[in-house]
């Protein structure tokens, strides 16, 4: 399908269709996506068996043996066309970390590459709220940003076997937390010491695309 003013819709296989916004990671982007995925879920589209915010694009998963595909991209296009503009205020959610030790192993090395002190980092990492852009890589792991340029810090050259769950970390502008012990790359600063994803509880995550948390330090940090 062809572009339609800032964003497009394409065919994603056979069972699945994407809006596509311009690629960035920006707030008010965020929000169109968040609004047209609210939307479409909303509607309650027969076949419809799930809808996808990423950074800037909506994906929608559907039976093909059950679905109108014209109904849910007309669906699209009007939920883009009404979309907000602006992201907006959203209620803040605030996570208490321990920063550096054991639990942060690499907040002595983005100190380094920022040229600042441990402590400074976690002054940075706690000054502002992250929105949540998106969901992925493991069931409730928020992609968040974007992290204060000082402490953005590439990710790992060689990713950890294992990252324990709750760890806090950051990568370039991004920061997230890991939801389960895991494979990752990422410079993991300090430890949440709430539950990021539990599936016997309803929501399962505590946190969904759109909103904004905000870490807060519960000791002192360490060099690690």
């Amino acid at each position: 399908m062809t572009p339609s003013g800032a964003w497009r819709i394409t065919l994603t296989g056979d069972a699945a269709v994407t809006l596509s916004f311009p690629a960035r990671i920006d707030p008010d982007v965020s929000a169109r996506v968040v609004a047209v995925a609210d939307a479409v879920r909303a509607a309650r589209y027969p076949g419809v068996r799930d809808v996808v915010p990423s950074y800037h694009a909506v994906t929608v998963y559907f039976d093909p043996l059950r679905s109108d595909l014209e109904q849910v991209c007309a669906g699209l296009r009007h939920a883009a066309r009404i979309a907000p503009v602006s992201s907006g205020e959203s209620e803040e959610i605030v996570v208490p970390v321990r920063y550096g030790g054991a639990e942060g192993p690499d907040l002595a090395d983005v100190a380094a590459y920022a040229g600042v002190t441990p402590q400074d980092v976690v002054r940075l990492h706690t000054a502002r709220p992250y929105r949540v852009y998106l969901l992925g890589f493991l069931a409730g792991f928020p992609y968040m940003g974007t992290v204060d340029p000082r402490i953005a810090m590439p990710r790992r050259a060689t990713p950890r076997q294992a990252v324990a769950a709750g760890s806090v970390g950051s990568a370039g502008a991004q920061t997230g937390i890991y939801p389960a012990t895991a494979p990752g790359g990422w410079q993991v600063i300090g430890r949440a010491t709430v539950a990021g994803f539990d599936p016997l509880r309803d929501p399962p995550c505590p946190w969904r695309p759109g909103d904004r948390v905000r870490f807060q330090s519960v000791q002192e940090a360490t060099a690690g």
